[in-house]
């Protein structure tokens, strides 16, 4: 039986409609080959995972010296210099005041965390997120995620939590501009406090960037206003860099940008570049909340991941990975704009950095979402040798993210991939 089959006989593939029909074999920077010996660009990167690109022996080797030490150490009960140095690493290189972490394998277990600390710390019981939002997959964080995708068949869900209306604003059902909107979609999050919670709200939380929720980029200025709001109804605000982390969107976090210090900053995906680990970094007095068997995990701040990460911050800073994915990602999302501007079902491109998300509707002036157009660019680039994603409320926007070592020569590939898919889809109305 050939790898391809095997793993359809034998794996549980039913909950994942968008199953590749090849197996990788290996990777190396911003390429994979599958086991036929083809090569292929991958601007996907896992999910936004592998950041600094694969097959980094810079990584690899950190990782083998550690092994040949120990593997595995509970770290909070029998800690270990790997988590104690990583620490330390990036509590130097958070926002403001955020210095305590918590180490987990998966961000969905840095997003629980964060939420139980914030119920500690406030003694308050609601939470608050916003629409098209997505934190992980569990009952808690999907009580928080706003996709009704998402949580189909998951319920009942928390008590207590609620969502906001997210900017959104290709899609707003108000006559919103980039300088209003950060005023108005503020006053909706109040709405929300004072109308829809019994005012018990513990914390908000969102992502700078939404991932799965279709690359919604919030306008300038947002989360400023938005913190004002949570400041002063003393609500805590959880800020989701688990796709957005590690310089995905241009620096290190995504929320530099905005010139906001959360209270609670989580991170996953490009911490380690493949290794499972995740962090969640709180101010002092906020982590102090915690007690003894409040949340624990078995595996968080395994020491090899640990040493992964530090390997992996260090090629970061000597790379200068931001100024690349901002370069890069301006100059992509330049030529896509300019390349498909004429595409009937193409309603917006959009991104930060090198996380870029191209929308599809139907027709321009209904903006009626086409996820089968989506989905059919996204096959017939991958056919071209060109990995990119899909996501979005609808499934209806291709993602590219690729590793931030990706060459100008295979950006090139994509641009061009992606646009030939566009112009061949758009004859064909998205059937394959």
């Amino acid at each position: 039986m050939d790898p391809y089959s095997k793993f359809r006989e034998y794996m549980i593939t039913e909950m994942v409609p968008a199953l590749g029909n090849f197996i990788v074999a290996r990777a190396k920077g911003a390429s994979i080959w599958d086991t036929n010996g083809r090569e292929y660009v991958d601007a996907f990167a896992g999910i936004a995972v592998t950041n600094a690109g694969h097959g980094r022996p810079e990584i690899l080797e950190a990782a083998r010296r550690q092994m040949e030490k120990f593997v595995h150490s509970h770290t909070f009960l029998y800690p270990h210099e790997p988590a104690a140095d990583l620490a330390e690493q990036l509590a130097s290189v958070a926002p403001g005041r955020l210095k305590k972490c918590f180490f987990g394998s998966t961000g969905a277990e840095a997003n629980e965390a964060a939420m139980r600390l914030a119920r500690a710390y406030t003694g308050r019981t609601e939470f608050i997120g916003l629409y098209g939002a997505f934190h992980g997959r569990t009952t808690a964080l999907l009580s928080v995620s706003g996709n009704s995708r998402r949580k189909r068949r998951g319920g009942p869900f928390l008590p207590g939590a609620t969502v906001a209306p997210a900017p959104y604003l290709y899609r707003s059902p108000f006559p919103v501009t980039e300088e209003n909107a950060p005023q108005i979609y503020a006053r909706l999050l109040e709405d929300v406090i004072t109308c829809a919670t019994s005012g018990d709200v513990a914390a908000f939380i969102a992502e700078p960037v939404l991932g799965e929720g279709g690359i919604i980029v919030p306008p300038r200025g947002y989360f400023k206003v938005v913190k004002e709001v949570l400041d002063k109804y003393g609500i805590l605000f959880i800020c989701d860099e688990i796709q957005t982390g590690f310089n995905r969107t241009g620096t290190l976090f995504a929320i530099e940008q905005e010139g906001v210090e959360p209270d609670i900053l989580t991170t996953a995906k490009g911490l380690a570049n493949g290794w499972p680990l995740s962090a969640m970094i709180a101010r002092p007095e906020i982590a102090a909340a915690f007690q003894p068997d409040d949340f624990l995990t078995t595996y968080g701040g395994n020491p090899v991941c640990c040493a992964a990460a530090l390997a992996t911050l260090e090629v970061h800073k000597k790379e200068r990975l931001g100024e690349a994915s901002r370069r890069k990602g301006e100059w992509l999302i330049g030529e896509l704009r300019r390349r498909l501007a004429d595409a009937p079902c193409v309603g917006e491109v959009r991104g930060r950095g090198l996380m870029i998300g191209i929308e599809f509707v139907t027709d321009r002036k209904t903006k009626r979402p086409a996820p089968d157009i989506a989905r059919a660019v996204r096959e017939r680039a991958r056919d071209l040798g060109v990995l990119v994603g899909q996501g979005g409320i609808y499934k209806n926007v291709v993602r590219i993210q690729p590793p931030l070592v990706i060459t100008d020569v295979q950006l090139e590939q994509v641009l061009d991939a992606v646009c030939r898919s566009v112009a061949e889809t758009s004859t064909t109305g998205g059937t394959t």
